[in-house]
């Protein structure tokens, strides 16, 4: 074969690319299955985290995660943490950029937030990234729900320390995200309070489920 005529060339390249994506489609079989665990062991830990679990280590994620009464494909938990009936919900919502997902857990009675965790989003890193950060989720550890939900006050940032009032500190400079979380939270506590969710979760709850 001439290696300087058109045909020549062709085929090299044909073959230089077939191996590459050979490789990549063996190297894919080869870790998909270690990408889907990482990514049920990372949804499992949000909802412990949420509830009030810490747990580390795939081994002992997945012990406390068995001992949690779920509906994995409603996306609702239920566990008695601490000595307390905690009900938890996976949630999906509009942010500025994209899709903010996380778990929301509550105590039983609706009354007071347990935890928020973030698990995806697509937020301006630096700015309306920052609701991954600790002092923003851990506002809501313990915050007290009003009749009209929670208010998350714009350009503040500094953290509201109390737990009474129903009010958390927004991200500076990330107004639109502040509103994004504001508008999510409620609504999944809207939805909590509904009496479809109430009944599964009291269903789960009589199912047993203690971490």
């Amino acid at each position: 074969m001439n290696k300087e005529g058109t045909g020549y060339t062709i085929f090299f390249v044909f073959i230089v690319s077939f191996a590459f994506v050979f490789l990549l489609s063996m190297t894919n079989q080869v870790t998909i299955e270690q990408v889907e665990l990482n990514q049920e062991l990372a949804r499992q830990r949000a909802v412990l985290t949420a509830m009030g679990v810490e747990a580390t280590g795939a081994e002992e994620i997945q012990s406390e995660f068995s001992k949690v009464s779920g509906d994995d494909s409603a996306g609702l938990y239920a566990g008695e943490i601490g000595g307390r009936l905690v009900y938890a919900k996976q949630f999906a919502g509009a942010g500025l950029w994209g899709t903010i997902s996380g778990v929301i857990a509550v105590t039983a009675d609706m009354n007071e937030i347990v935890g928020l965790e973030i698990v995806e989003d697509n937020e301006t890193p630096g700015l309306g990234g920052r609701i991954n950060e600790a002092w923003f989720k851990d506002q809501f550890k313990g915050e007290r729900i009003g009749d009209d939900g929670i208010q998350v006050r714009a350009l503040e940032g500094d953290g509201d320390a109390a737990r009474d009032n129903g009010v958390v500190d927004g991200v500076t400079g990330a107004t639109r995200t502040s509103e994004s979380m504001e508008s999510i939270v409620n609504n999944q506590l809207r939805q909590l309070r509904s009496e479809e969710l109430r009944r599964q979760l009291q269903d789960l709850a009589a199912t047993g489920g203690n971490a």
